[in-house]
This record gives C-alpha cells, sequence and structure tokens, in this order.
C-alpha cells in the first residue's frame, strides 16, 4: 500500500480526495525486556511495517470509519457520544483516540477516515500502537492541532488503557511516533527522554514468528510485576530501576530466592541496553551479539518468560550467526517472536535453515519477517 493507492481507495469510498494521508510504523524491541514498567530501559526500533490513515473533514460531528482490512467494514458514531463497540472492537482504538483528543482539544467537526495496515496480527510487533499513531498523525495533521511525538504517544497510551482496556506501558507508541529511519531507540521509561542509534547497513533486522501461541500471558505478566515491585519493596527502592546489583546481592538472603531472580534479570537488562546501545554506535557486533545472547539467557532462566520452540529458534540461529549477529527472543514472553540482527549475506541461510529444522523439531511453522528500520509518524 503507498499513498497513490490509498487516496483511490478513499475516493471510491467517500466520493472525494483525502486531505491528509499518513503513515504509522510497528516496532520491534531488540533488548529491554520487562524494563519498561520497572522504569527502566528499553531499545526498540520502528519498522516497515504499519497502519496507514487516510482522513478528511466532515460538515457534522459524526465519524466514519472504514477499515480495508475486514472487508471495508464500516463504523459511525458521533464525536458527542462516544462508547466502547463490542461488536466491532477494530473501531474501539478510533474510538479511544478521538475521545481523548475531543477532551484536551474540542475537535471542531467529524471526521471521513480509511484504514488498512501490514502488521501481523498477534506477532507482537504492536499493531495497536501503530493503529492508534496513525489516527493520531491523521487527526493532528487534519485540524493543525500543537501535538508533537511525545504528546501523541501518551495520548495513544491513555487511548488504550483507559478506553480498549489494555494496560500497556509507552514504548509501543513512543517507537511509532518518534522512530528514526536506520536507527533504533534507546528510551528511558521513566523521564520519555531518547536517543538513537545507528544500525550498521549490513545487518537487517529479522523477526522470526514462532506461531506459538502466547498461553498465560496476562496471569504470568501480572504475576511478575508484582513479584518486581515486592523485590523493590525489599531493597527499598521506588522501583528496580534505582536497584544495583551489589544492592540486591547484599539483600539476596532476606529475599525469595524467586523474587531476587526476577529483580537479577531487571537489573542486568537495563545494563544491556546501555551495552547494545553503546556497541552499534562503534560497529561492535561482537559485543552486540553477546548482549542478546545474555538477554535471551536471563529472559530463559531468572525470568522464566521463554518456551521450548523459542528457545530452540534462538540456538539454531545464534550457532549460524555467531558473533555476526545477535538473536534473542522479543516481547512478553511465553511465545511470540525471536528477533535477530542479521548480515544480508546470512538472510537466505537463517531462512533456509529454520525451514529445515524448526518444524521437524517443534511441530510449528514459522514465518519470518525481513525488516528495515524506518522513520516515525511525528519524527
Amino acid at each position: 500500500m503507498d499513498n497513490a493507492q490509498l487516496s483511490v481507495a478513499f475516493s471510491d469510498i467517500y466520493q472525494h480526495q483525502p486531505s491528509v494521508v499518513c503513515h504509522a510504523p510497528g516496532r520491534v524491541n531488540l533488548i529491554g525486556e520487562h524494563t519498561d514498567y520497572n522504569q527502566g530501559f528499553v531499545f526498540p526500533a520502528a519498522i516497515n511495517f504499519g497502519t496507514w490513515a487516510a482522513a478528511s473533514v466532515r460538515e457534522d460531528r459524526n465519524c466514519c470509519v472504514v477499515a480495508m482490512d475486514y472487508d471495508n467494514a464500516e463504523s459511525q458514531f458521533s464525536l458527542d457520544n462516544i462508547e466502547s463497540d463490542p461488536e466491532q472492537s477494530w473501531s474501539n482504538y478510533v474510538r479511544g483516540v478521538l475521545l481523548v483528543l475531543q477532551k484536551e482539544f474540542s475537535l471542531p467537526s467529524g471526521i471521513n477516515l480509511l484504514v488498512t495496515g501490514n502488521v501481523p496480527q498477534g506477532a507482537g510487533l504492536s499493531s495497536s500502537a501503530s493503529f492508534e499513531i496513525a489516527i493520531l498523525k491523521a487527526v493532528t495533521d487534519l485540524f493543525s492541532l500543537d501535538i508533537d511525538g511525545v504528546k501523541a504517544a501518551l495520548l495513544g497510551q491513555k487511548a488504550e488503557n483507559d478506553f480498549v482496556g489494555c494496560s500497556c506501558g509507552i514504548m509501543d507508541q513512543l517507537i511509532s511516533a518518534m522512530g528514526k529511519k536506520d536507527h533504533a531507540m534507546l528510551l528511558d521509561c521513566q523521564s520519555l527522554t531518547f536517543d538513537h542509534s545507528t544500525l550498521p547497513d549490513d545487518l537487517h533486522i529479522v523477526i522470526i514468528n514462532s506461531n506459538v501461541k502466547r498461553g498465560l500471558v496476562d496471569s504470568e505478566y501480572n504475576l511478575r510485576r508484582q513479584q518486581c515491585e515486592q523485590g523493590a519493596s525489599l531493597l527499598g527502592v521506588p522501583s528496580l530501576r534505582e536497584a544495583t546489583l551489589e544492592s540486591l546481592e547484599a539483600a539476596k538472603s532476606a529475599m525469595p530466592e524467586v523474587v531476587y531472580r526476577r529483580a537479577r534479570h531487571i537489573i542486568t537488562e537495563n545494563a544491556r541496553t546501555h551495552t547494545m546501545f553503546d556497541a552499534l554506535k562503534q560497529n561492535d557486533i561482537a559485543t552486540v551479539s553477546e548482549a542478546m545472547a545474555a538477554s535471551h539467557a536471563s529472559m530463559r532462566d531468572d525470568f522464566e518468560i521463554t518456551v521450548p520452540p523459542i528457545d530452540y529458534l534462538v540456538e539454531l540461529i545464534s550457532g549460524l550467526l555467531k558473533d555476526k549477529g545477535g538473536v534473542r527472543m522479543t516481547g512478553g514472553g511465553f511465545g511470540g517472536c525471536v528477533v535477530a540482527l542479521v548480515p544480508k549475506n546470512l538472510i537466505e541461510n537463517v531462512k533456509a535453515l529454520v525451514a529445515q529444522h524448526y518444524f521437524e523439531e517443534t511441530g510449528y511453522q514459522a514465518t519470518i519477517y525481513d525488516c528495515t528500520a524506518t522513520q516515525g509518524a511525528f519524527a
């Protein structure tokens, strides 16, 4: 899909050209897992899969949204009475975004919208944040609203938390809004400040979806949060962001063993995000490889969020890449995806290796996405 194709589709539905057409990318987190709600650091990249939105102003207070990916399903509602729609749950992302916008900016009129996307559903690449940021960008441009990328991310997060009902952190929306082409973003989840590191031209982001459906993720996610909060409390700090390995080791005897291991993952993972950020800036791929391997081992052993098919994929791919790239699980865990930084000349080898061994070993078929880092919607 490109802007011209979307404009033609919009014209067919609404009988006029859109006033704005925009795109917001999905994302993958290269390192820094479960650190976000511990006020720590994450290291995502915006990827070249995303959501497109075309929009025009209406003369009334109604909003009409058509979703190309759901056979041009249509949802209509008034700006003055925005309620959740249990029948068309996809429309709740639009409704939630317009509700939070309406509370802050008093939108002058209704909107026609056409949306489509190619972020793989259920792969953990944040199709929802991409959707929210695309809508926010379209409405911002349509009405010349005073919204920057950080503000857009906070509005998108609020819509998802309060209206859609998903308790997400800020990373997904912020990288979709403020990602930088050919770069990854080191994001401080406490201050919402960020810096970018160049991804070497020779390395592609390769995402391998294990296609293991992510079971237990809600209950286990909540349990991990509780264990991290317990660890911070026992260490006498507001969050594990403030803790050190030295303070953790000193308190080990007074701490349940499982809480100790959860805290150790967060503390070491925060350090690894900085190690990988610095290593990429220096094009030190061997250190990147080590950091990603250590991250995966920590998620497997200390945080206990990997599953055998994911561990097998990481072992398989790391055996091929050695110190020329890196590989680890990405996302909340208990299924989902592996992310690898792969030299261009080894991408086909990775695909062939996974095709040859993964199904035979696990009974699952993997789906592979070859990605590049792209620009955020507000960047």
